[in-house]
């Protein structure tokens, strides 16, 4: 069974950094295409940044641009994020994704809270 665990989420306050990671378990990691999507209250989930397969370059949505970081580790299974300057519209459940060919699968999520 196809296992995607978020971790590393919290409180941080505007201008603090996180580094998000997700870990699978049971898929072809390295032929998947891995994502990271956030779902704040009242609003709907939206893609925050893409890792390709093969090493293709990532893509950000334009409001991370320049502050989040998406990255893979193929040989640990893992995808990361890494998030700086957080705002507190950043404030969210962040969700990894996982896309092998026409199959997708969801990790449960993890809340990232940005205040002071």
């Amino acid at each position: 069974q196809v296992q995607l665990v978020e971790s590393g989420g919290g409180l941080v306050p505007p201008g603090g950094s996180l580094r998000l990671s997700c870990t699978a378990s049971s898929i072809a990691f390295r032929l998947s295409t891995m994502s990271w999507y956030r779902q704040a209250p009242g609003k709907e989930r939206e893609l925050v940044a893409v890792s390709p397969r093969f090493g293709g370059n990532p893509n950000y949505a334009d409001s991370v641009k320049g502050r989040f970081t998406i990255s893979r580790d193929d040989g640990q299974n893992t995808m990361y994020l890494q998030m700086n300057s957080l705002q507190p519209e950043d404030t969210a459940e962040y969700y990894c994704h996982a896309r092998y060919y026409s199959t997708t699968y969801w990790g449960q999520g993890t809340q990232v809270t940005v205040s002071s």
